[in-house]
């Protein structure tokens, strides 16, 4: 079995399969050719934030991370062992957390690891996991493929700061609501005038330009903060930069508030969360000095924008995540249009449980799209291919419930029956399922 793409999809892919017998060929292009938004040639790095999303295990993402577990997951292993504290987020030390997904890869005696950039779509049964940043080799090999005009739509990066370098005076340690252990994220509040000088500075800015076709592919959910600005003199107040379940130490609400989460055990680096950006980087320095507490700030890393390849889902892959038109190519991770880290694996994890039924003389059947793994193979292939966007897990792609259930209790009634249906598919297929270990599930939100 030959997969393409050493990220988060193509790692839990190949872990899986080897998992289940398989002997693996993963091919990974880093170190021989990076990208613009990797350093490192592990695999699995993180670009664009070190968070995983909720672990409320009523959350949907919580919910798919136990669905994970059940399946013994590499990815969620790895992050449980890299964890840093994030409120009620599974957040995580990007370079342990790589470290891990590469030794479990590497040392793996199914699995062989070839550091080489493929400019073709490799003979026989292969996964193509290359991720948002697919070469543009491969991209050409899986547009003559799928006879499709355009892949990709584009992405920014949030900066990271050194926390020894902000005036700690003008800020303060809490998480939304009290969550977590009250050091977990660092908070920039901002006045009115503040707000209004730095919602002027971003309007004003210079920004990376970008060709007349491209300025409508950015994804919705992962816009940069002056595409929010543009939209209105509070966008930014009521998204990344809302003030909700936070208060001063006089007890008021700040007007605006910049958040910072830890990227790693040291507690050094924080990243902004939320602050995509495509300015330029000197204006990224002038403009976010305008923040209180950052007027001597150094970057770590600054925003920049790189390119997302993805394809029309619900026009060329099935619900086993196989290209229609060449069955024996599936697609995983970000490339099929699922939105986010936690996503990617998922889909990987998915292809290699098909794979291992597939090879071994079994039918697959996909997972009810009652579960969480089953309603992101629904979004991409149920959706209208005419407005199809990449999308995090969330309810809305789920399956309705049966029957009327009160708003507070409609997140447990879907985790609920997501575990009870993901229980009977694995019966009917003589899969033995995992229980989540309690780890997993004591540092829960409500």
């Amino acid at each position: 079995m030959t997969i393409v793409g050493g990220g988060l999809a193509g790692s839990e892919c190949a872990f899986q399969l080897a998992n289940r017998g398989v002997p693996v060929e993963l091919i990974e292009m880093r170190p021989v050719r990076s990208t613009p938004a990797h350093q490192t040639d592990r695999l699995a790095e993180l670009v664009c934030s070190n968070s995983l999303r909720s672990d409320d295990p009523f959350h949907a993402a919580g919910l798919l991370k136990r669905e994970m577990e059940r399946f013994g997951s590499l990815i969620i292993s790895a992050a449980r062992d890299a964890a840093v504290p994030a409120g009620g987020a599974l957040a995580v030390d990007r370079e342990r957390f790589a470290d891990r997904v590469t030794e479990a890869v590497t040392t793996h005696p199914l699995i062989q690891l070839h550091r080489q950039e493929e400019l073709q779509i490799p003979e026989g049964e292969v996964v193509l996991a290359t991720g948002p940043l697919t070469s543009d080799a491969l991209a050409e090999q899986l547009v003559k493929l799928l006879d499709e005009d355009s892949l990709y739509f584009y992405d920014s990066i949030a900066p990271i700061v050194d926390i020894e370098s902000l005036d700690m005076e003008r800020l303060f340690w809490a998480s939304r609501y009290d969550k977590g252990s009250g050091d977990d994220y660092l908070n920039a509040p901002l006045t009115r005038e503040e707000y209004l000088t730095f919602h002027q500075a971003i309007l004003e800015a210079e920004l990376a330009p970008l060709h007349d076709f491209e300025k409508d592919l950015f994804f919705e959910g992962c816009l940069p903060i002056e595409e929010l600005a543009k939209r209105g003199v509070d966008t930014l107040r009521f998204g990344p930069m809302k003030p909700v379940g936070l208060r001063l130490a006089d007890g008021s609400r700040p007007y605006a508030v910049v958040q910072l989460r830890r990227e790693s055990l040291t507690r050094g680096h924080f990243n902004l969360v939320g602050f995509q950006t495509r300015m330029k980087w000197q204006e990224q320095k002038r403009v976010l000095a305008l923040i209180p507490g950052f007027q001597s700030a150094e970057f770590v890393r600054l925003g920049q924008v790189h390119r997302n390849t993805f394809v029309n889902a619900p026009r060329h892959l099935d619900a086993l995540y196989r290209v229609r038109r060449s069955p024996r190519v599936h697609l995983a991770g970000q490339i099929t249009g699922v939105e986010g880290y936690l996503e990617s694996a998922a889909s990987g994890l998915a292809i290699a449980v098909y794979l291992g039924q597939q090879l071994r003389g079994a039918e697959p059947e996909p997972f009810p799209s009652t579960t969480a793994l089953g309603a992101l193979a629904r979004h991409l292939t149920e959706s209208d291919p005419k407005t199809f966007k990449p999308a995090n897990i969330n309810y809305g792609l789920f399956p309705e419930l049966a029957q009327r259930v009160p708003r507070k209790q409609r997140r447990q009634a879907f985790a609920d029956r997501a575990r009870k249906d993901l229980g009977l598919w694995a019966v009917r297929h003589g899969i033995e399922l995992i229980e989540p270990p309690k780890a997993a599930v004591s540092g829960d939100g409500p």
